[in-house]
């Protein structure tokens, strides 16, 4: 005979409560008690008990999901859609994303729905989704500075959190990082070992953090005494951060350090150099940018700067988590400190 499904009534008498307490608890209403919602969950724990989504819901008027949207800026074809989205799982700072996401969301019985939007029907497909209650809010990581999405959103006053600062202010939460220390510990790394013509493999241009990292880099070696910095550009991929590191020895054979804007450069770099008979690093320094999982398996392993993506993604679903049950009715932003990591590059 198959075991019957607990119930709410099952969970209030192991807890030694009310049902209406279990269901408060189960509910996510936020007048309970702490300790009586501990108390509550154990229960729920030794029963085995699982809330009816579709009741819950009915309940809460709330989805249980929010949309995690990458998304981009302009128009991009229906050909270049895929090319898109392969560019995004290509990087390992988006599963970074993901699993501070999740594992945020995860323990709160909440779960994330990838969507992009790369295009004006995407996102209008993201708003129409919002605004039909099928998520309760959307978590953006944008990737390109020009994204009309976070406008949208604030004008449909919908609830969203932002992974960086949006480049056009928008009164919507988002978490961020102080990019522009982080290019000031690369080079002060360089300088103390001693490099004494650096460069730089920067991001693209049209990017904010891109353009943080570059000015803390040069705004830095200047006060050094280093008024010029030679500069080529990648697009945050593996082979662009080698091509850019053979245009930058092109021009300046003699460079004897180099700060990459990513890790993913940073490792482009490194072949780049050594594809040169250069030695890294004893011949040129290559410092990184994230301390992805990139950073332990390149060859040498890179010196970088870390970027505790897990943990700014987490807070952006807190942050979003709050907004969504009223907790929060303002906007705020959390700016996280960079960190240098020291291996074997530089």
């Amino acid at each position: 005979m198959s075991r019957q499904t607990p119930t709410l009534e099952d969970v209030a008498r192991e807890a030694g409560v009310s049902r209406a307490t279990v269901s408060r608890v189960v509910n996510g209403i936020r007048n309970v008690d702490p300790e009586i919602q501990e108390v509550v969950r154990r229960a729920i724990e030794r029963t085995g008990y699982a809330p009816n989504r579709a009741a819950r819901s009915l309940v809460t008027r709330r989805a249980e999901t929010v949309a995690l949207v990458v998304s981009g800026a302009g128009d991009i074809t229906e050909a270049g859609q895929d090319t898109f989205a392969t560019r995004v799982f290509a990087d390992p700072f988006f599963g970074r994303v993901v699993g501070g996401i999740v594992g945020f969301l995860r323990p709160r019985s909440m779960h994330p729905v990838l969507m992009f939007a790369e295009s004006t029907e995407a996102r209008e497909e993201v708003l129409t989704y919002l605004r039909q209650g099928r998520a309760d809010g959307a978590l953006v990581v944008s990737t390109h500075s020009d994204d009309p999405l976070p406008a949208l959103l604030a004008g449909a006053r919908l609830p969203a959190v932002l992974f960086a600062r949006p480049s056009r202010p928008v009164p919507l939460s988002y978490v961020d990082l102080a990019h522009r220390d982080g290019g000031r510990l690369a080079a002060e790394h360089l300088l103390a070992r001693g490099c004494r013509r650096p460069a730089t493999v920067c991001g693209p241009l049209d990017v904010a953090a891109s353009q943080e990292r570059l000015a803390g880099f040069r705004d830095t070696l200047a006060r050094h005494g280093h008024p010029y910095v030679p500069v080529a550009e990648g697009a945050f991929t593996l082979d662009s951060g080698l091509a850019a590191m053979s245009d930058l020895l092109d021009r300046r054979p003699d460079t004897d350090g180099v700060f990459a804007a990513n890790d993913l450069m940073a490792q482009g770099a490194c072949q780049a150099a050594q594809a040169r008979g250069l030695r890294v690093p004893e011949d040129v320094a290559v410092v990184g940018f994230d301390d992805s999982s990139v950073a332990v398996t390149c060859h040498p392993r890179l010196t970088t700067i870390r970027q505790p993506v897990e943990e700014m993604a987490a807070e952006m679903a807190r942050l979003l988590d709050e907004h969504i049950h009223g907790v929060r009715t303002e906007p705020t932003s959390v700016v996280f400190e960079p960190e240098l990591v020291v291996r074997e590059s530089a």
